[in-house]
């Protein structure tokens, strides 16, 4: 479902029912490029399957998907005519245009070689838990996120207010001191994989790949002042995944123990009918537990500024903490998304 996944949190919502959420997303279906669009965004049916619903119910956790395809001429491309462009005007006129008029020249490149460009398509899944107010959107960065839940919040019409997980430690200070003690909190071990960055102008980097972190070598570049970047994890031994310093889950990955259960044909559950259903219910199942515990691992949710109202809680997180100091590279305040009107 997910290989990758920024967690947000629902601040404010006035939910709609599905029927309305289904007809909104309706309205903002996804519509391939036209010959000189170069980009077009838009929802499409979770399922894959044509005029199905667009948003999904699996056990109370709704899936949604947006749809982002973009035409692209290479720059080569575009730099060779302008060049031969460029070479013709001052031929004719011993001047060689700069500036504006070069601009409008290549503008005038893209829009010709645009219906000619072959165009590249990729979904991001959204998972909506109404429950525990929790958000995931399936992107690897926060630039991406952000462009999905954007769309997202016009598209409820006022009705939603979201912000990205904040913890009391800073996702670097929390791994370093893991690495630096050879020691995973409760629930979490340390995997093969790891990235630490020196936080200064030269950003003296170390990674290590396949390979054990349980070694002095690894505390000796923490004392030195590197800080993780990226660190493999595994919780419960059934969920493993790569935690960034921006709180990011990247190469999420369900374990063998947990995908035991689905019987031999669980690598191919998706071909079979209910295999969406059986998948949505076993990701969701296993990061509705994930999430909590890393938040928890994590010195749990960030205090808030006094005077600042709390939204929703999940049940299930960790009462917040007061804030404590964070490194370079620490988890910066990010401000929640403001309800756009549609």
């Amino acid at each position: 479902m997910f290989k990758n996944a920024l967690v947000y949190r629902i601040e404010h919502w006035e939910a709609p029912g599905l029927a309305e959420l289904d007809q909104r997303l309706q309205a903002a279906r996804f519509v391939e490029c036209s010959a000189s669009q170069a980009e077009s965004v838009g929802w499409v049916e979770p399922r894959g399957e044509a005029h199905g619903a667009m948003v999904e119910s699996i056990g109370g956790q709704w899936v949604l998907r947006l749809a982002t395809e973009t035409k692209a001429v290479p720059g080569g491309v575009i730099r060779d005519q302008v060049g031969k462009k460029l070479d013709a005007i001052e031929k004719d006129t011993g001047r060689r245009p700069k500036g504006k008029i070069v601009k409008e020249l290549k503008e005038e490149v893209i829009h010709q070689l645009l219906p000619r460009a072959f165009p590249k398509r990729s979904d991001t899944v959204v998972w909506i838990d109404p429950q525990v107010h929790w958000l995931l959107v399936g992107a690897g960065s926060v630039k991406k996120a952000d462009a999905v839940v954007t769309r997202l919040v016009e598209l409820m019409g006022g009705r939603l207010k979201l912000g990205l997980v904040q913890t009391a430690l800073a996702p670097a200070t929390a791994m370093a001191t893991w690495l630096a003690e050879k020691e995973a909190p409760p629930g979490f071990s340390i995997d093969r994989e790891c990235e630490l960055k020196q936080p200064d102008s030269e950003k003296a980097t170390v990674r290590y790949a396949r390979h054990t972190l349980d070694i002095d070598e690894v505390g000796e570049h923490v004392r030195q002042g590197k800080l993780p970047t990226q660190l493999a994890l595994s919780w419960a031994d059934r969920v493993s995944f790569v935690l960034t310093e921006a709180l990011t889950l990247k190469k999420i990955k369900l374990l063998d123990v947990v995908l035991e259960g689905r019987g031999a044909d669980a690598g191919v559950a998706q071909k079979d009918e209910g295999g969406f259903d059986a998948d949505v219910a076993l990701f969701t199942g296993e990061l509705r537990q994930l999430v909590p515990a890393l938040v928890e691992a994590l010195g749990g949710l960030q205090a808030r500024p006094a005077g600042v109202p709390a939204g929703p809680e999940s049940p299930s997180s960790a009462p917040q903490r007061a804030p404590q100091s964070t490194g370079p590279g620490g988890n910066p305040d990010v401000a929640p998304w403001d309800s756009v009107a549609a």
